[in-house]
C-alpha cells in the first residue's frame, strides 16, 4: 500500500498537518530516515513526514513549498548517484554529504564507535597495520560496486544488484574486492545483458581515474555488508562476529550522535536555511 502513495498524497497529508501544526515540517524518504533525524529535530516544534521515495520527497516539497506557498517545509534526500551525474539541488531540498545516510554515517566517528564496541582491539590493530584504516578499506571495497551501478544506470544496462553475495568477491582477510568476481556475481543475478564482462571492467577502471572522492560512489549498504564480513571473519570481538549487515546498520544509527551530525554539511546547510526563514529545525545544545 505504501508503494502506491503518490507525491500528491504526501503533499495533501502535509497540508492536513497544518490544521494543528504551524511549525516546520521535514520530509524524508523513508522510515529509517525518520528514525535517524527524529533523534535530532526539535520534537516540540517539528514534524517529520516519510514520503516513501525520493521522487515523492522532491515532488511533494515542490508542490507544498512552491505551489501552495508553505515556506516552512524542507526536504532531505539521499544524494545517490546525483553527484556523479552532476545534478544539484536548491533549498528547500538538501542532500546527504555522501551517497546516502549509511555512507554519511560511516564517514564520521560513528564508524569508530561501532568498531570500539564490536571489534577485537588487537585483531583490528593488526588489520589496520597491514591494510590501512578500516574506513579506507571499506571505501576501496565498496566504490567499484557503486561505479558499476552508475555505469548500469547511465548506459541503461539493467543490471541487478539485489541480494548480492559479498563473500563471493570480498576477501574476508583483507576486505579487498575482486572486481572481476563482483561483475560475475552481478551478471548471475541479471538478465538480458548486452555487454561483455571485460568491457565493464575497463569502464569501471576508466571511471576510477576521474573519481575525486570515492565516497561519492559508495553505497552505504555495500560498505556495511563488507564491514559485517570483516567483523565476522577477521577482526570482530565475540559480540561482533554474529552481526548481520542490518544489525551493523542499526549500530551505526545508534552511534551517530548529535556531535557527528553537527559536523556534516547537511546540518550546516539546513541550519543556515532555517535561520534565514525564521524557524528552528534541530535541537539546540
Amino acid at each position: 500500500m505504501i508503494d502506491e502513495l503518490t507525491s500528491a498524497d504526501i503533499a495533501n497529508s502535509i497540508s492536513m498537518l497544518r490544521s494543528f501544526h504551524k511549525g516546520p515540517i521535514l520530509v524524508v524518504e523513508g522510515v529509517t530516515d525518520n528514525r535517524l533525524f527524529g533523534k535530532f529535530v526539535d520534537k516540540d516544534n517539528v514534524k517529520i513526514v516519510s514520503a516513501f521515495s525520493k521522487e515523492n520527497v522532491k515532488r511533494s516539497v515542490a508542490e507544498v513549498w512552491g505551489t501552495r506557498g508553505d515556506k516552512r517545509v524542507i526536504g532531505i534526500l539521499d544524494a545517490d548517484l546525483d553527484r556523479l551525474y552532476g545534478r544539484t539541488y536548491s533549498p528547500p531540498l538538501f542532500i546527504t554529504d555522501k551517497r546516502d545516510l549509511e555512507s554519511m554515517m560511516m564517514s564520521t566517528g560513528a564508524l569508530k564507535d561501532v568498531l570500539t564496541e564490536y571489534a577485537d582491539p588487537e585483531l583490528l590493530e593488526k588489520f589496520e597495520k597491514r591494510y590501512g584504516r578500516t574506513e579506507d578499506a571499506l571505501t576501496r571495497s565498496a566504490y567499484p560496486i557503486g561505479l558499476l551501478m552508475f555505469i548500469s544506470m547511465r548506459d541503461k544496462l539493467g543490471l541487478s544488484f539485489k541480494n548480492l553475495d559479498y563473500s563471493f568477491f570480498i576477501d574476508a582477510r583483507t576486505l579487498a574486492i575482486d572486481v572481476r568476481m563482483m561483475i560475475e556475481e552481478v551478471f548471475s543475478r541479471s538478465v538480458n545483458i548486452g555487454i561483455g564482462k571485460k568491457e565493464l571492467a575497463d569502464m569501471i577502471a576508466e571511471e576510477e581515474e576521474v573519481l575525486d572522492d570515492p565516497w561519492v560512489a559508495v553505497r552505504g549498504h555495500d560498505a556495511v555488508s563488507v564491514l559485517a564480513i570483516g567483523l565476522s571473519e577477521t577482526f570482530g570481538d565475540y559480540n561482533g562476529r554474529s552481526l548481520k549487515s542490518g544489525q551493523v546498520s542499526g549500530a551505526l544509527r545508534l552511534a551517530f550522535n548529535y556531535g557527528y551530525f553537527e559536523g556534516t554539511d547537511l546540518y550546516r546547510d539546513t541550519v543556515k536555511w532555517a535561520q534565514r526563514n525564521n524557524f528552528i529545525l534541530w535541537v539546540t545544545q
